[in-house]
């Protein structure tokens, strides 16, 4: 059983049991949260936590099945007051023995799979909690009390263009109240 409360989670695959599942817990301690926010341009990051099992998928692979949690603080998009936002999400592997094929040619199809990991000497946690917690940040974090921003230009003495303005249709609809109204 792979256990650890600092941010040092490697599994060598000789080591893991064949039989029974792996299981790791990895709670970030307060430098390697500070230094994880600050790669990931966070204000804060706080009760991290991954944990979860890695199990034998036939012969030579493995699967990994696992839960991240944290609560990270980002700056709005709009005012940069800061953002909490609470992260819950699965996490999922299968590390395959014997690499994985490269495509070739100029046009690549993506793989439907996209758990799938080539296996090495080891499973690095550390990587994955980062990865998978950078993949989960929102891409816009905003402040719940503002408003949308709305920004308009316009050359001295005309008037802003509006969404409803610039609409190819809105004009037609008016004239086509008018002409109702004339009837």
């Amino acid at each position: 059983m792979a256990e650890g409360t600092a941010m040092t989670g490697t599994l060598k695959v000789a080591e893991l049991s064949q039989r029974k599942p792996n299981r790791f817990r990895i709670v970030p301690d307060a430098q390697t949260l500070q230094d994880l926010a600050g790669t990931l341009d966070l204000v804060d990051l706080r009760k991290v936590l991954f944990e979860g099992e890695v199990t034998s998928e036939g012969r030579r692979d493995w699967r990994l099945k696992a839960r991240l949690g944290a609560t990270v603080i980002q700056p709005c998009v709009a005012t940069l007051a800061p953002v909490t936002t609470r992260i819950d999400t699965p996490v999922s592997r299968l590390y395959v023995a014997g690499g994985l094929q490269t495509p070739q040619g100029e046009e690549i199809a993506m793989p439907e799979d996209d758990t799938l990991e080539p296996l090495g000497e080891v499973i690095d946690l550390d990587a994955l909690l980062h990865e998978e917690l950078s993949l989960a940040l929102p891409a816009y974090p905003r402040a719940t009390a503002e408003d949308p921003l709305v920004a308009t230009a316009a050359p001295k003495g005309a008037e802003p263009l509006t969404d409803e303005k610039i609409k190819p249709f809105a004009g037609l609809a008016e004239l086509r109240k008018k002409m109702e109204k004339d009837d």
